[in-house]
């Protein structure tokens, strides 16, 4: 089994590549990641998970 480290992405980011990133740890398109971020954001707290996933998780 491969070891897969979840980290921001360099190539596929438009703010600071956490959804690049997620969507390549689970490889999904990151469009359906950031979609499904602002839908989070609307109802919760996502800007705050977002600024504490963009701090907490390493760039690539």
């Amino acid at each position: 089994m491969e070891n897969k480290k979840l980290y921001r992405s360099t190539t596929n980011y438009k703010l600071a590549g956490v959804c690049g990133g997620i969507g390549e740890y689970f490889n999904i398109d990151p469009t359906l990641v950031r979609l499904g971020w602002v839908l989070f954001s609307l109802v919760g707290a996502g800007v705050l998970a977002y600024i504490i996933a963009a701090l907490v998780i390493p760039k690539q």
